[in-house]
């Protein structure tokens, strides 16, 4: 006897997860956050806004246990949250790394992984070939050894993260490349894109954008590359142009909601939680968090970040009134590590904004009213300043 079931179509991953996102946002459910499972990393790189050692003993006793992290695990899955990202810090620094993956994959969750990839070993590439993350994301600083070793200041770690990229492809593991540009090593991006997209034939991307470290230290600002320079990134790259033509037509010169501190979708149907268990709505944001070692995932979402995400700006700064502002990156977070206040502009970003406009309108002509409107008087500063994402 036939069954008379309902037709369930297939829809690929794009519209699923649009379908998703567009169900929970009003009802506020955490569907995706990030989980740092260390601070401490094995490489030393210029850029890195934690730059902790991978010896440090204090750190190391200070982080979340295994038992603690399940246990998030589990008050995550209660919550549904479907999206989790494992990160560091080098998340594969752990010994118990593959009992806190395992047990995350068997609450059902979609794992990605950040990884540097120079400790991915055949046992672990073997480990994910029969129990597949959703993704693993590799971070490559060069095309050449010298390069790429400048930035992480490690010998050999070059060939070990060659080595790990290769063990992930050999085993079809979902991989996905990226780079962070900065100063030292700007001159092989090209070189990079092309290697993993044209030999190794996987996705890359890249982020230009450097923001301080998370104690204070202005360190990353020094391998930064000046605002021109990013824009002429963007130029140069068709596809990087195309996103930001269809972005620029679809935000640009929406009015700005002043009554708001948090502009972005930070804790709004997300979260991030270090290493020490603190919960926090964005990676950046650190001066207000819930600890989740005397406290429930559930009681820090549902009444920490509406009080965080409900804060009103104290200052009248110029970003206020300004038409650039979706497209400029300013927020509390990088505000707060840039300056120790979450409303002060990070000049650094301003500056790329308007170079942005300025091309933009040269490239687009009257794409929009606002390119149209923007003045040639805008001040552009040398001051160094930035962000991440």
């Amino acid at each position: 006897m036939a069954v008379d079931c309902e037709h369930i179509p297939i829809v690929n991953y794009g519209e699923f997860s649009k379908r998703i996102h567009q169900k929970v946002v009003e009802s506020k459910i955490p569907i995706g956050g990030s989980i740092e499972i260390t601070s401490r990393c094995n490489l030393s790189c210029a850029h890195c806004y934690i730059n902790l050692p991978a010896n440090d003993s204090k750190e190391k006793e200070k982080e979340l246990s295994l038992k603690e992290i399940c246990k998030i695990f589990d008050e995550l899955e209660e919550e549904g949250c479907l999206w989790l990202l494992l990160t560091g810090g080098e998340p594969l620094l752990r010994k118990d790394f593959l009992q806190l993956y395992s047990y995350a994959k068997r609450k059902g969750f979609l794992l990605t992984i950040f990884t540097n990839g120079t400790l991915i070993t055949k046992k672990l590439a073997d480990y994910l070939s029969d129990w597949p993350p959703f993704s693993v994301e590799i971070t490559v600083y060069g095309r050449t050894k010298e390069t790429y070793e400048k930035v992480t200041g490690v010998p050999g770690s070059y060939e070990k993260c060659v080595k790990g990229i290769e063990l992930l492809i050999e085993r079809k593991i979902p991989l996905k490349l990226k780079s962070v540009i900065m100063s030292l090593n700007v001159s092989e991006l090209l070189d990079i894109k092309k290697w993993v997209e044209e030999d190794l034939g996987l996705s890359f991307r890249f982020d230009p954008l450097l923001n301080a470290r998370l104690d204070g230290i202005n360190k990353p600002h020094y391998v930064r590359i000046p605002a021109q320079d990013i824009v002429n990134l963007d130029l140069d790259d068709e596809k990087r142009m195309k996103e930001w033509k269809e972005f620029c037509e679809k935000f640009l010169g929406q009015p700005l909601k002043k009554d708001k501190l948090f502009l972005c979708g930070a804790g709004i149907n997300s979260f991030h939680i270090d290493s020490y268990g603190n919960l926090t709505p964005c990676i950046l944001v650190r001066s207000k968090t819930f600890s989740l070692r005397n406290g429930s995932f559930k009681d820090g979402y549902y009444k920490l970040f509406p009080e965080i995400l409900s804060q009103k700006p104290s200052k009248d700064t110029k970003c206020r009134t300004c038409e650039l502002v979706a497209m400029c990156g300013q927020c509390p977070g990088w505000a707060g590590l840039e300056h120790g206040d979450m409303e002060t502009p990070v000049e650094y970003l301003c500056e790329i904004a308007h170079l942005r406009a300025k091309k933009f309108k040269e490239c687009w002509g009257g794409v929009t009213e606002t390119f149209k409107d923007t003045k040639e008087t805008i001040s552009l500063s040398n001051n160094p300043d930035e962000k991440k994402s």
